[in-house]
């Protein structure tokens, strides 16, 4: 009975581990805030390469869809529309994993930069009109496993 005991823990114990980083994959943002939570599928740009192409030449994206882009470390971030076809939210992101500002409804083509401010190590991009009508503001939370877990504002275990 001990033996099996132990062996429904160490069952347990896996699952849980792999429903924590299911919580939390490289694959998936989580966002909270007072307007309450929500969570992207997202593809990761963090070379010089993806981060260029970003979302250029797409006709669409899903709805519960973003881009993910990722820096080395904390840069003074500006985006353009050069070749993007869809309107998108630019949500900007510290290191500790808030959101610090969002460019709502990019237009699309426009190539006139749009300044995120300094300090930021994540771009979230979604669909234009998204953020708004979700209530996505500065000072939300941004969980992704890439974010320093021991300075998160939401870390991947909490």
């Amino acid at each position: 009975m001990i033996r099996l005991s132990r062996l429904a823990l160490a069952i347990v114990a896996t699952l849980w581990a792999g429903l924590a980083q299911a919580a939390c994959s490289e694959g998936a943002v989580d966002l909270r805030g007072p307007w309450g939570q929500a969570r992207f599928s997202v593809e990761i740009a963090d070379t010089d390469e993806t981060r260029a192409r970003g979302l250029m030449h797409r006709e669409r994206l899903a709805r519960s869809a973003g881009m993910l882009f990722i820096y080395d470390r904390p840069v003074a971030a500006s985006f353009w529309m050069r070749n993007t076809l869809i309107s998108l939210d630019m949500i900007f992101v510290d290191p500790t994993g808030r959101v610090s500002h969002v460019h709502h409804e990019a237009i699309p083509l426009d190539e006139t930069p749009i300044p995120g401010g300094e300090n930021v190590l994540m771009v979230l991009e979604i669909n234009g009109g998204l953020a708004r009508a979700m209530g996505i503001a500065e000072g939300s939370e941004l969980r992704h496993p890439r974010l320093d877990q021991d300075s998160a504002a939401w870390p991947c275990d909490g």
